[in-house]
């Protein structure tokens, strides 16, 4: 019968797991859907910013993660140590791997409103028009720089000249969506953390028992 030890690894093995799973769907559904035609500003910015996501490095450590979980098994199936020890040290690598790529998302912020300008000026005029119209805004740093689009936003260069540029706003945006992500990595990453810990608990358990058994046996009581 399994004890305290071992359902709090299994708990946290599959929590681990369930990461691992959203880190791919997240991920795969992102790639399906970064090149679709916008419909909206919010989601034209959006798709931009997906577009500079590691979602190929996402989906390899998602990937990590399921053979991470396929060696407890074993482990879980036997009382060896070795699967469970294994399965701790590759968790280790998921951990510093999914750290690493909230790392990324995290600077990506630090450096976004003059790293998105190349990309906002690269985008169709309709594509401009509808973050101009969203975000109620003419060009990017100013309406002249890059030029902005005649919308109804900006109707004229008069009108636009006395508006804001998108910069602004677009990185407002841009800060939250992206704190959203990085956020939820390293929650992630703390549920890694859990994994790990629950892997050196049921280990030291183990080798207590594996300890206490093998007194029993010198001493002739047989296996508990």
């Amino acid at each position: 019968m399994a004890n305290k030890v071992q359902i709090a690894y299994l708990v946290s093995d599959g929590l681990f797991l369930l990461m691992g799973i959203f880190i791919l769907a997240f991920s795969v559904i992102v790639n399906n859907i970064k090149d679709e035609q916008p419909t909206n500003g919010r989601q034209a910015a959006r798709d931009l910013l997906y577009r500079d996501f590691p979602l190929s490095a996402g989906i390899v450590n998602a990937v990590f993660i399921f053979i991470t979980f396929a060696a407890t098994l074993p482990g879980l199936a036997t009382s060896s140590r070795r699967w469970i020890k294994a399965a701790g040290y590759m968790a280790v690598v998921c951990l510093i791997f999914t750290t690493a790529l909230g790392l990324d998302i995290w600077i990506k912020t630090l450096r976004l409103r003059a790293e998105f300008a190349p990309r906002f000026s690269a985008q169709t005029d309709a594509v401009k028009s509808l973050m101009q119209i969203e975000f109620q805004c003419c060009g990017y740093f100013n309406s002249s720089s890059p030029a902005f689009v005649t919308d109804a936003v900006c109707p004229s260069k008069a009108a636009a000249a006395v508006m804001r540029g998108c910069a602004a706003p677009i990185s407002a945006f841009a800060n939250v969506f992206l704190d959203n992500i990085f956020t939820a990595l390293f929650g992630i990453v703390g549920f890694d953390a859990i994994f790990i810990m629950a892997t050196a608990c049921l280990l030291k358990d183990r080798k207590e028992r594996e300890r206490f058994q093998h007194i029993d046996d010198k001493a002739g009581f047989g296996r508990i």
